[in-house]
Formats: C-alpha cells, sequence, structure tokens
C-alpha cells in the first residue's frame, strides 16, 4: 500500500501527552478495533515513537507507517490484525 492509498478508519491525536498515555490509549484503542482497520497515531512524544511499533507488533498488528511530521510530530498507520 502507498500512502496515498491508505484511508485511516480512526485516528488519535496523542500530541501534548508524556509516557504511558499515548502507548496506552493507542493499545485500548486497537482492542475495540476491527480485524482490518487501520489506526492513525498522530504522536510528538519521542519514546512513544519507537515504544507503539514495537507493542503493535507484538500484539500481532501490522505497522503501515511511521512517518515524521512537523518538528517532533510522528504519524504512525497500524492495520488491526492481532487477538483481542
Amino acid at each position: 500500500m502507498t500512502e496515498a492509498t491508505i484511508t485511516p478508519t480512526k485516528t488519535i491525536d496523542e500530541c501534548g501527552k508524556i509516557c504511558p498515555y499515548p502507548d496506552v490509549d493507542t493499545m485500548t484503542t486497537l482492542k475495540k478495533m476491527k480485524k482490518g482497520e487501520i489506526l492513525e497515531v498522530l504522536i510528538d512524544y519521542p519514546l512513544s515513537v519507537e515504544r507503539i511499533p514495537r507493542s503493535a507488533e507484538k500484539n500481532g498488528h501490522k505497522v503501515l507507517e511511521v512517518k515524521p511530521l512537523d518538528g517532533p510530530k510522528h504519524r504512525i498507520l497500524i492495520e488491526v490484525l492481532g487477538l483481542k
């Protein structure tokens, strides 16, 4: 999939939040989503840029993209595949 073809099912904006909130909010949201849906996570906390993709993959989901935006902001796209 290219970036132009990925349309998120849900977006959560975790900018301004520090650990553990972005990580916990992301995992909680993924558990509520259906297999095949795409979660877009907007974050600006550096540790979460590393932790969220690792946690998502550990839980069986597929990280489609980790993209830097302006300044410290990043966009993470995760496809829901894991067990509930």
